[in-house]
């Protein structure tokens, strides 16, 4: 499970999806940056010591909380091609991904890849906000790509996971197969090609990504291998600066990702919905708030795919909630995330993917690039729906609680559909049932969805019927997501959580 510790003596804690991405944003608040500069330095190391959940050639959102009172959300999430290119021409092809207790279909290949956002946000926050040198920043990053760490047996699954997608090239094999097989548990995993790819990227900036010799190469092999992407669609990619969406939550106010993406304001209307219910004179894990969970899970999903369309002011309307309201009374995703707060009151939340990835890696770069084109989560009218030069609309909800306008809870989470049922939970256990973080983030978890109900271990079903299966897993699975949290309460303590769902780890500096 994950970790809880309460100081009051350090200047920062950061939370995340593996220690040594943990360890990377430490050491940047020890040597006096901020809590951007080691959002910044984490994500950078995530990209070797996660590199089946996210990659420079993936995408992300930050959700940024200054000491000044500012509220930003930074959208480097992937944008589709200008140009579709002709269905035959196209490299696009299934894989099957087993959870272990259910599975799900991507598709992968040169026809499965989006811009990518993970490079221009990262140095577009640094540039923001950071106050450290770049080559500061990036140094643990290098440093871990050069030396490679130890494979956990949390990687190892998720290597076995992504088997059919990381042995697909033989430049994707080198790095995760370099012995002719998958890297076990105990063996050393180094990128030492990603290492002098983040040298480069720091020596000329992202210019060199978007415009410079990586974009020749990727675009040359696009063109040759069947992929949309074109010189054009990364040299017009942007960074877009976001004002969260906000919404009140018995007292506190949540701030997460607006519009485009649909997982924040899909979070906000469950947060409605289970406020205007008063889960608090509920049990916790009763049968009565499971059930009241599920339902709420259950209108959710129905609400996104009827009426998110209309836009997050009218789905969360008055109207449109009291319509909810009133039906409350019947009876992989590879992702990760990371949470930094610091002494001054920064916060950083932020939530990064490569999909399942492409198996498509960048000659000479370490770097493979994502498969946004080729998840159904992200295109449920079909993988031929996608409109051109269109910002995917991601589940992914970086988030902020607030409590009197200062940061109290930064978190997040990865798991596709699961990220804004993960969220609701944790967020319901902290405020209605004052959980500790740590027993808010471990606490077990359902997750509702057409029509079927999964549960871990430790929950009983609804005893009213919401659903027509129920799926009861044998122990926590990565399936539900991973929430890694941070948190400051008034008298200045920090506390911080990594989900043993995704081997998550705390650290503070």
């Amino acid at each position: 499970m994950g970790t809880r510790t309460t100081l009051s003596t350090t200047c920062g804690v950061i939370a995340a999806g593996h220690a040594e991405t943990a360890a990377a944003g430490v050491k940047i608040l020890r040597l006096g940056g901020n809590a951007f500069d080691a959002a910044v330095a984490g994500m950078l190391a995530s990209f070797v010591a996660e590199a089946t959940l996210t990659s420079a050639g993936g995408s992300g959102f930050l959700l940024a909380h200054t000491a000044t009172g500012e509220d930003i959300l930074f959208d480097f999430f992937s944008q589709t091609p200008l140009r579709r290119r002709a269905a035959r021409e196209v490299n696009f092809y299934p894989v099957s991904v087993n959870f272990g207790d259910a599975a799900q279909e991507f598709h992968i290949g040169p026809g499965s890849m989006a811009v990518p956002g993970n490079v221009a946000g990262l140095f577009h926050v640094h540039r923001r906000l950071g106050r450290l040198p770049m080559a500061v920043v990036a140094a643990p990053a290098v440093a871990l790509a050069k030396n490679g760490l130890l494979v956990s047996d949390f990687q190892s699954f998720c290597q076995s996971v992504l088997e059919p997608i990381l042995l697909a090239t033989p430049e994707a094999r080198q790095i995760f197969a370099p012995v002719g097989r998958l890297l076990a548990p105990g063996e050393r995993l180094s990128m030492p090609e990603f290492a002098d790819t983040l040298e480069w990227l720091v020596a000329e900036g992202p210019a060199v990504f978007y415009e410079g010799e990586i974009a020749r190469r990727l675009v040359a092999d696009s063109e040759r291998l069947g992929g949309h992407l074109t010189a054009r669609d990364l040299r017009e990619y942007r960074v877009i600066e976001r004002v969260p969406l906000g919404c009140g939550y018995r007292g506190y106010r949540v701030l997460t990702n607006p519009e485009p993406s649909a997982g924040g304001t899909l979070i906000a209307f469950a947060l409605r919905l289970l406020e205007q219910a008063d889960c608090i004179r509920q049990s916790y894990a009763s049968p009565e708030h499971l059930g009241l969970l599920a339902n709420v899970m259950r209108l959710t999903d129905e609400a996104r795919r009827h009426d998110f369309a209309s836009g997050s002011e009218a789905l969360l309307s008055a109207g449109t909630l009291a319509r909810y309201v009133r039906r409350l009374t019947k009876p992989w995703g590879s992702t990760t995330h990371l949470s930094v707060l610091d002494e001054e009151g920064n916060a950083a939340s932020v939530t990064s993917t490569n999909g399942e990835g492409s198996a498509y890696v960048i000659p000479g770069t370490g770097i493979m690039v994502n498969n946004m084109l080729g998840e159904d989560d992200l295109h449920p009218e079909g993988f031929e729906s996608w409109a051109e030069n269109r910002r995917i609309a991601s589940m992914m909800a970086p988030s902020l609680v607030l409590e009197d306008g200062r940061p109290w809870v930064v978190l997040g989470s990865g798991g596709s559909k699961r990220i804004r049922t993960a969220l609701l939970q944790v967020i319901s256990n902290l405020v209605d049932f004052q959980m500790p973080l740590s027993e808010a983030v471990a606490s077990p978890r359902l997750h509702w969805e057409n029509h079927v109900l999964h549960l871990e271990p430790g929950l009983l079903a609804p005893t009213h019927s919401l659903h027509d299966a129920v799926i009861r897993w044998r122990e926590q699975n990565f399936f539900f997501g991973g929430v890694h949290a941070v948190a400051c309460d008034a008298l200045g303590n920090l506390t911080g959580s990594g989900d043993g769902r995704r081997n998550g780890a705390a650290r503070f500096s």
